[in-house]
């Protein structure tokens, strides 16, 4: 076999290198993957087969998502007018783009608006003829993954593949996960629930948006049904939504999820990675006091994905990390920052505990940490003691309900501080809310003792 401009790779040569090449990838050596497509890229040009390989490769997650892009935009330009091969690299695209992450800003990479650009233009010049089904499922999918760029593209595709084929569940799940991604949970949970009876079998997928949607959409019967169905144990609860016994998991929240933005302000802005009480397999209180202005915070009501981005390690204990999907309810709390002093590690979070009315006392300066994007994302850190950090100062903000006067949240403070004798706990702006001018002058001056230093 030939590795010049003019070579021509027999089927067999181009199947076993694909094989291969994805065997090398899923084995984790994407470099070795890398050097074994070699050939294909240079005869994709001329020889669809291999151009085809080239995106079962890619679709395979076998090589670097800047690679796999490239590979894309090559096969692209060399096959302008190519319906299948153009189609399938439109679905190709879900591989280059890390999906579970749901807030991630538009795709930066010109091979999302080539693909849409170019398989817009053929499901126009095959309007309602054989083909066009296969251009606008290709089309739907390249246009969903740019964010909030292409939704009238998608939207469009997507409704327009239900009407060639209503009885295909695969179109009424992939509209109801568009609408769910859109925070438009009502129009979710119809489609879901149409792709569900469509279907000859339970399909997880399909159960898990349709519960998801219907708990955005306050569709309660909805979403016990499918929660029971799938075997959990869980009720009507709290806020009107299904509640049941889970553990507490983590969410990275964003000041503008996919779901609340527009194509005008399409990033997810200040992102922070925060507990939540899970109440269901989909939503949850936010447990912690927020350090940034997200625009949602502590005791906020919010509905997560049901894909982890990632996991945490804590000791021996793996916790998932879910993107946030949208916020059902702001509860507004209070909060007022503090600075403090302390004998010893959480002394003063430690008092949340016999605070009363879901009041808390938090610590950022223990527990918040920024951390790198890789270390952040790698489930091997053991994050107990990534975020171990022991501090006489203590800063942090104070949570409470908006039922709690200030005046009587100060003078539950002051007892719990008597009570321990060996912290001391500074909050002005809390003094000056329950009309305490005197005292927010002290504790004025020493929070900035404290937070200067």
């Amino acid at each position: 076999m030939s590795n010049g401009p003019s070579a021509v790779l027999s089927v067999d040569d181009i199947d076993a290198i694909a094989r291969d090449s994805v065997a090398e990838g899923q084995a984790g050596r994407k470099q070795a993957a890398s050097q074994k497509i070699q050939p294909l890229r240079k005869v994709q040009r001329h020889q669809p087969e291999a151009a085809m390989a080239l995106l079962w490769i890619v679709d395979e997650r076998s090589l670097a998502r800047e690679e796999a892009a490239d590979v894309l935009s090559e096969i692209a330009d060399a096959h302008d007018d190519d319906i299948g091969i153009l189609s399938a690299l439109g679905l190709c695209l879900e591989a280059i783009r890390d999906i579970d992450d749901l807030n991630a800003p538009p795709p930066e990479h010109p091979i999302f608006q080539t693909t849409v650009e170019k398989l817009d233009r053929l499901a126009k010049l095959y309007e309602r003829r054989p083909e066009q089904e296969q251009i606008l499922r290709g089309l739907a999918t390249a246009a969903r993954m740019m964010a909030r760029q292409k939704d009238a593209i998608a939207e469009n595709s997507l409704r327009k593949l239900v009407e060639i084929d209503p009885r295909k569940s695969a179109h009424q799940y992939n509209l109801g996960l568009f609408y769910k991604t859109r925070g438009r949970f009502a129009e979710g949970t119809a489609a879901n629930r149409t792709a569900a009876s469509l279907s000859q079998e339970v399909v997880d997928s399909y159960e898990w948006n349709l519960g998801i949607c219907a708990t955005g959409a306050r569709n309660v019967e909805t979403a016990l049904d499918v929660w029971k169905r799938m075997g959990q144990k869980i009720e009507l609860g709290r806020f009107g939504l299904p509640e049941g016994g889970y553990s507490a998991c983590k969410v990275k929240l964003a000041g503008r999820p996919l779901a609340e933005r527009t194509a005008d302000h399409d990033d997810p802005g200040e992102e922070e990675t925060v507990w939540i009480e899970r109440l269901s397999p989909c939503h949850g209180i936010i447990r912690s006091v927020l350090y940034g202005n997200l625009g949602v915070d502590y005791g906020d009501v919010i509905l997560i994905d049901g894909a982890p981005i990632t996991h945490h390690t804590y000791g021996e204990q793996q916790i998932p990390v879910f993107p946030h999907l949208a916020t059902l309810l702001r509860r507004n709390y209070q909060f007022f920052d503090f600075a403090g002093t302390q004998a010893t590690a959480r002394q003063l979070a430690d008092m949340s505990e016999e605070l009363d009315g879901d009041v808390v006392i938090y610590s950022h300066s223990e527990s918040f940490k920024i951390m790198c994007a890789n270390c952040w994302r790698n489930p091997d850190i053991d994050h107990a003691d990534h975020e171990k950090m022991e501090k006489h100062v203590v800063t942090g903000r104070i949570a409470a309900p908006p039922d709690i006067a200030p005046a009587r949240l100060l003078d539950m403070i002051d007892k719990g501080i008597e009570k321990r004798g060996t912290c001391q706990l500074y909050a002005p702006d809390l003094c000056t809310a329950a009309g305490q001018l005197a005292r927010e002058r002290i504790d004025r001056r020493r929070f900035a003792l404290l937070t200067s230093n």
